[in-house]
């Protein structure tokens, strides 16, 4: 079993940033890709970026490059995401995501919202 808990969302204006931390304990992620994902009222959960944990190779979607950056501190098990440039439509709960064994572990979610 692993634990996620995401921390750092909050209320920011459009064009502020954020930087959003998911702590992994229970086992070691090291040797997992882990990910950022969100969800708007009324719309599906979305995939934002993801991190290979060992190499560092990164994908982002389309909607965020640019502006979000993934990274991650093996030695604290932690993952971050950066979010600058923020806009409206950033808002959303964003999500951390570990897949093990074809199991996908979920944090409970962090509230990031964008005033325009």
């Amino acid at each position: 079993q692993v634990q996620l808990v995401e921390s750092g969302g909050g209320l920011v204006q459009a064009g502020g940033s954020l930087r959003l931390s998911c702590a992994a304990s229970g086992r070691t992620v090291s040797n997992y890709v882990m990910g950022w994902f969100r969800q708007a009222p009324g719309k599906e959960r979305e995939f934002v970026a993801i991190i290979s944990w060992r190499a560092g190779i990164t994908n982002y979607a389309d909607s965020v490059k640019g502006r979000f950056t993934i990274s991650r501190d093996n030695a604290k098990n932690t993952v971050y995401l950066q979010m600058n440039s923020l806009k409206p439509e950033d808002t959303a709960v964003y999500y951390c995501n570990v897949r093990i064994g074809g199991d996908d572990y979920w944090g409970q979610g962090t509230q990031v919202t964008v005033s325009s």
